[in-house]
């Protein structure tokens, strides 16, 4: 059975269940790189995930993937990516009062690699957000995730639709019957 892990991600403070890739010996307080959906993101171990004690009882699939320690180089970039972010958000809150979004800009956050922005504001999952993406990618601002947060914290992204099997059609069924 592979290591999982409670480890503490993102800008945001989010945490998720990430398997432990290789032997790695880990322990609380650890700094990690892990593999997200949204990319390589620094993390903090906070836990080993205990195995269940029950018979038959099965750990849930991990939602990540815990890539190796971070390095001195890790570091560095985080912090330099932490400093664009903040030198970027006048820019980013005069383009969506420019756009006229009904949205307030939170935070901006990069991932270790790569030049993806994950751009926090306070909204709802819809319309609002969703226009932000579009204005960003009309203007060509390279890779943006737009991330909604609200009192709760993070909105979680909508579930990919279950394809259905069995019945009529190519891609698995209908639905009828």
């Amino acid at each position: 059975m592979p290591n999982q892990f409670v480890v503490r991600y993102g800008l945001m403070s989010e945490v998720a269940r990430c398997e432990q890739a290789g032997d790695l010996e880990l322990v609380r307080g650890d700094q990690v790189v892990i593999q997200t959906d949204r990319g390589l993101q620094l993390g903090e171990v906070l836990e080993r995930v205990k195995p269940p004690v029950e018979p038959g009882i099965v750990l849930p699939e991990a939602a990540f993937t815990i890539d190796r320690l971070a390095t001195a180089e890790d570091l560095l970039q985080e912090t330099k990516n932490r400093q664009r972010s903040e030198a970027e958000f006048g820019l980013w809150a005069e383009r969506i009062n420019t756009w006229n979004l009904d949205l307030q800009l939170v935070d901006i956050e990069r991932p270790l690699a790569g030049d993806k922005q994950i751009v926090y504001v306070l909204c709802d999952r819809g319309p609002e957000s969703t226009k932000l993406a579009l204005q960003a990618a009309a203007a060509g601002l390279g890779t943006i995730e737009v991330q909604p947060v609200s009192q709760m914290g993070v909105a979680p992204a909508p579930e990919k639709p279950k394809k259905k099997s069995g019945g009529c059609g190519s891609e698995g069924g209908c639905g009828c019957g």
